[in-house]
């Protein structure tokens, strides 16, 4: 959150800043491209699609409320509808009414899902180890991940009322 005064001059990113940000977003796009093309390739769905393949296969029962899902795939409750609703023409996922709610809904992972996800499990994990685990020493993956852990903490308000975009 900027507490700096209307007024005041912005502070500018420095040329190291610059390209270290530069940087991270040019390999963020590269790497997120890499992973969707590899998914698409194998499973014809994409990166995001499998994100909740693997959110519903580690879930107590293959299932979580959609909000839940929304909430940890950091996606659009709107989105999240439209994904689903493909993944269910697919036959790799289904909804339920939630008894206790009568407006609630949980996506379930069902087995033709778990099956295509453990088919492209192995590939998908083949090509996220090539494209950044192989280039990093152990000590920067340390590092790498100890940062994106505290960008991470900084970005997720935990104040309610949040402006989020999965509680939209």
């Amino acid at each position: 959150m900027n507490t700096a005064p209307a007024s005041a001059e912005p502070r500018w990113l420095t040329a190291e800043e610059q390209r270290v940000w530069r940087f991270y977003m040019h390999a963020s796009t590269l790497l997120e491209d890499h992973l969707d093309r590899q998914l698409q390739r194998d499973a014809g769905m994409p990166h995001i699609y499998y994100g909740l393949l693997v959110q519903l296969a580690e879930a107590p029962g293959r299932r979580l409320r959609m909000t839940e899902l929304a909430r940890d795939a950091k996606i659009t409750r709107s989105r999240l509808s439209h994904a689903v609703a493909r993944l269910e023409k697919n036959g790799w996922v289904r909804r339920e009414d939630c008894p206790s709610d009568k407006r609630g809904q949980f996506a379930v992972l069902t087995d033709a899902g778990h099956e295509v996800l453990s088919r492209t499990a192995p590939g998908h994990v083949s090509a996220v180890r090539q494209a950044l685990f192989e280039r990093l020493s152990p000590e920067q993956q340390k590092s790498l991940g100890e940062i994106m852990e505290i960008v991470a903490e900084g970005l997720q308000p935990n104040e309610a009322g949040a402006d989020l975009p999965w509680l939209r």
